[in-house]
């Protein structure tokens, strides 16, 4: 968050919105930007304390043509499902922000992201699904609740789809790539797209 901050120069008056986003990342930075929250109408809980948010769709962003200074997204575009529905939330982040920061995890960290286990996004289809089905670090550390674990799971072999840097840069072709690493090794992947004038 406070990369991102310096790297836009948020302040109080930048339109910023977060894109699939909760109240609770921006308790992170230093100064609150005009911020507005869009996220699908089943986050309603999460958005307690939110001063403004929308229910919607990131792949149809109810916004005129840059409406915001910044659109910032962290971890949704894996979310949205194959790759049009990637393009299509490609193509709105950059319609309605001036600029955008888009991260989402590495496909070629050796931890999948989601159920924290290794190796697991590697694997054939039919192997993911007998693996996950078996258990996950996710399903050990967080204990969820049998229907919680079913939905989480069953989200992860549906509808995600981990992106590479040549995925990304293939859907934010204008963009700077920027990796974030941990122990040297590509964690994930931020897409910065700015305006010439700016």
């Amino acid at each position: 968050m406070q990369r991102f901050v310096r790297e836009f120069s948020v302040g109080r008056e930048t339109r910023v919105l977060d894109v699939g986003g909760t109240p609770d990342d921006w308790q992170m930075v230093p100064v609150q930007p005009r911020l507005v929250l869009l996220n699908m109408p089943r986050a309603r809980a999460d958005m307690a304390g939110a001063a403004q948010w929308v229910a919607g769709d990131g792949r149809a962003l109810p916004f005129g043509d840059q409406s915001f200074d910044v659109v910032f997204s962290n971890s949704v575009i894996e979310h949205v499902g194959d790759a049009a529905s990637q393009q299509r939330f490609a193509r709105e982040v950059a319609r309605v922000g001036r600029g955008f920061w888009v991260q989402t995890p590495n496909r070629w960290f050796p931890v999948e992201q989601h159920l924290l286990t290794p190796f697991l996004h590697w694997l054939p289809k039919p192997w993911q699904r007998a693996v996950a089905r078996r258990g996950t670090v996710w399903s050990a550390v967080a204990r969820p609740a049998p229907d919680r674990r079913e939905f989480y799971t069953e989200h992860f072999l549906r509808d995600i789809r981990l992106l590479g840097p040549r995925e990304l840069r293939a859907l934010f072709p204008a963009a700077r790539i920027l990796r974030e690493r941990f122990l040297g090794v590509t964690k994930s992947l931020i897409a910065i797209g700015k305006r010439q004038d700016d």
